[in-house]
């Protein structure tokens, strides 16, 4: 078994670092000492334990890669990681320690396989004499969400979600957020709060942890709130109020939620815009993802847009 992850894990390295290549502003040695030093600073060097050595700093190396390739801009640069993801995930299953890195990966499938379909049909710029290949443009914010309605349009309900979903919505209308958007935490966690990121974000919304401690979370083992359903559905909650107060717009609140607030109100003051469609195909290509997915899980789920989304009427004192 040892072997088997060492060589699946070393394969998943060299797609990756292959994919990474296309960017000729950067080299390969920048990026690879940036993936291990994001690796240092984030990934919890006690789960990793675990595993030998050698395995450990493939894994480390590997998610960090992956983490690298979703904050990058182009959306069909995802396909490549698909199958080697696939082959990963068992192995990473096999640990308890690193299982919850196991269930982030699993969830983000989707992201991979939607690229993948795109791939096919966005046509790859054509070669220039003496000119570096330019990458695969970002599909429309329209196509993304057409193909993301038509890919969950017979997904069924998830069995994680049914002891969730009626016990967290009062938590959302409390504080005056469409009870809907629970259903972020199937985009986010597949409703399992086991799932952990690679950057360290946790539980059924994963929240990272300077954004639970905003909310008054705690998130010092073993008395991490993130963990515990219902304290990180008020936590969500209350950023997803914070966010839509000061975009007004939901769009940009999940990308905001997704991405961080600094990166949507830049991008938004740099382009000099006032809509999500105008700065999508610029955002980190998960959050391009994101957004879409959350969207037609929502009419999937309850059957609703997010211009369908009214606020709760705040509830008058007793």
């Amino acid at each position: 078994m040892k072997l088997q992850l060492l060589l699946a894990l070393g394969l998943f390295g060299a797609v990756l670092a292959r994919a990474q290549t296309q960017d000729d502003t950067v080299t390969l040695d920048d990026l690879v000492s940036s993936a291990n030093q994001w690796a240092q600073e984030n990934l919890d060097e006690d789960v990793l334990r675990v595993l030998q050595q050698a395995d450990r700093e493939k894994v480390r190396k590997i998610l960090a890669d992956i983490q690298k390739q979703f904050q990058g801009e182009y959306v069909i640069d995802l396909a490549s990681l698909k199958e080697i993801a696939k082959s990963v995930i068992p192995l990473l299953e096999s640990y308890e320690e690193t299982l919850p890195y196991a269930l982030w990966l699993k969830t983000r499938l989707d992201y991979l396989e939607v690229a993948d379909q795109l791939r096919l049909i966005i046509p790859a710029p054509k070669p220039e004499p003496g000119q570096a290949l330019k990458p695969v443009p970002n599909p429309s914010p329209q196509k993304e969400r057409e193909i993301w309605i038509t890919k969950l349009t017979e997904r069924t309900y998830p069995e994680n979600a049914k002891p969730y979903v009626s016990r967290l919505k009062p938590i959302f209308v409390s504080e005056r957020v469409p009870p809907e958007l629970v259903w972020i935490a199937e985009v986010e966690s597949s409703f399992d709060p086991r799932v952990r990121s690679p950057a360290g974000a946790a539980g059924l919304f994963q929240l990272m942890p300077a954004t639970a401690r905003r909310f008054k979370l705690s998130t010092s083992w073993p008395w991490d709130q993130r963990l515990n359903p219902e304290p990180s559905a008020r936590a969500a909650a209350q950023y997803l109020s914070y966010l839509h107060g000061h975009f007004k717009d939901w769009r940009l609140a999940l990308a905001a939620y997704n991405a961080g607030e600094g990166t949507v109100q830049d991008l938004l003051t740099r382009r000099k815009a006032r809509g999500y469609d105008a700065i999508a195909g610029h955002l980190p290509a998960e959050t391009q993802m994101y957004v879409p997915k959350v969207e037609a899980t929502l009419l999937r789920r309850e059957g609703v847009t997010l211009a369908d989304l009214r606020v709760p009427a705040r509830t008058p004192a007793r």
